[in-house]
């Protein structure tokens, strides 16, 4: 195996730094196109940078955050936390006891590793449902969890999301949304309402994904709830510092519908122009290529390999990035993130960058990728090197 042990993604992680560092040292930023949808940034303002001190920095921006999480999220209280992934293991550590349960709903599986993890962590319960039908709450059941949109930005049909929540109300248990993309997708793309105003009692949103903010986690909802989790994650140093809190507070300044909005348009063209090449499909705000995707390709042209799709896959992100400078999650993602080939059109790189240079640059990553398919070596000189 090539990829065997979450070490072993992390290294892949580590080499496609080492890639970016040299390219953007040679060449400049201009020339590397992000397309994860995860970019980020730090908007700050002239005189932000002097205000963050330890103490003055949270008063100054937790302050100025409040009304802008109102706005996106909704709920009575907020949180800043460092990573949407904190936001959730604060939760599960504040809410969850040994020996209860957890129950998931999301639209497909499998759920961000980050939620199996942590109930683990705490000596919890877990339980996953994609179907309805199927979905059940016991005297256990301490949390419900809701995914709004998956790591491929499957979507939950808002009928699911009522349900499951008023499944979850009767018997008296909280229900927690990881809305990490689909505080924005959701509500943006499918006209869904934010997740506190469909009832949920707690929501987190990464203020990275399909905006202009840093990699951090925005919670809102009950006010009781919020306390008992800020409580659990100062203790364990999962709160959000303060140029994380200044950088959310700009990009939330800074955001609008319009950039997601204009690419389902760009998303739309390139499709169309890659049906007949590929076998990608449509995402909210772009396309995406799976590891299955890959696998019926090599079918297609007659090559076999004993490569597992997965590794096939983060062998398409290296090359992808090595040749054609486009980054995308499965070259640069931590370990358990997801495998699957994702261009997201509202990244912010996908405005300067042409739909012929992306179409020419998949085909030639999945010919270079066939050369080198038996190849151990190369293979892991790839990956690795």
């Amino acid at each position: 195996m090539l990829i065997s042990s979450p070490l072993q993604e992390m290294r892949r992680r580590e080499a496609a730094l080492r890639i970016i560092n040299l390219q953007v040292k040679r060449r400049g930023r201009s020339h590397l196109y992000d397309l994860t949808g995860l970019a980020g940034g730090f908007p700050l303002q002239n005189g932000d940078i002097s205000l963050l001190e330890t103490y003055a920095g949270p008063a100054i921006f937790e302050e100025a955050l409040k009304p802008l999480a109102k706005k996106h999220l909704g709920g009575e209280k907020f949180l800043a936390l460092n990573r949407t992934s904190s936001g959730i293991l604060a939760t599960i550590l504040a809410l969850v006891k040994p020996g209860s349960e957890v129950v998931h709903y999301l639209p497909l599986p499998p759920s961000h590793p980050s939620i199996p993890r942590s109930v683990e962590l705490v000596g919890g319960k877990y339980r996953e449902f994609d179907d309805l039908n199927q979905f059940k709450v016991g005297k256990k059941t301490s949390l419900v969890i809701i995914t709004g949109s998956t790591m491929d930005h499957q979507i939950i049909p808002e009928h699911d999301f009522l349900k499951v929540i008023e499944i979850s109300r009767k018997q008296g248990v909280p229900v927690f949304v990881d809305d990490a993309s689909g505080a924005r997708l959701r509500t943006i793309i499918y006209n869904q309402p934010r997740a506190t105003d469909m009832g949920a009692d707690l929501v987190v949103t990464s203020t990275d994904k399909l905006m202009d903010g840093p990699r951090g986690g925005l919670m809102a909802g009950n006010a009781d709830l919020i306390d008992l989790i800020k409580s659990k994650s100062h203790q364990f140093g999962l709160e959000a510092q303060p140029p994380i809190v200044a950088g959310m507070v700009r990009a939330l300044e800074n955001f609008t519908p319009e950039r997601i909005l204009k690419a389902v348009d760009k998303k739309i063209r390139l499709y169309q122009a890659l049906k007949g090449i590929l076998k990608v499909k449509e995402t909210p705000t772009g396309v995406m290529l799976s590891p299955d995707d890959l696998i019926e390709e090599l079918k297609q042209f007659g090559v076999k390999t004993s490569l597992y799709p997965e590794e096939l896959a983060n062998l398409f992100a290296m090359i992808l990035l090595r040749k054609y400078h486009i980054i995308t999650i499965p070259a640069v993602g931590m370990p358990g993130a997801s495998p699957t080939i994702r261009l997201d059109m509202a990244s912010r790189d996908a405005e300067r960058i042409d739909i012929n240079y992306i179409i020419n640059a998949l085909k030639g990553t999945i010919e270079h990728l066939f050369r080198i398919i038996e190849d151990e070596k190369a293979c892991r000189e790839t990956l690795y090197k």
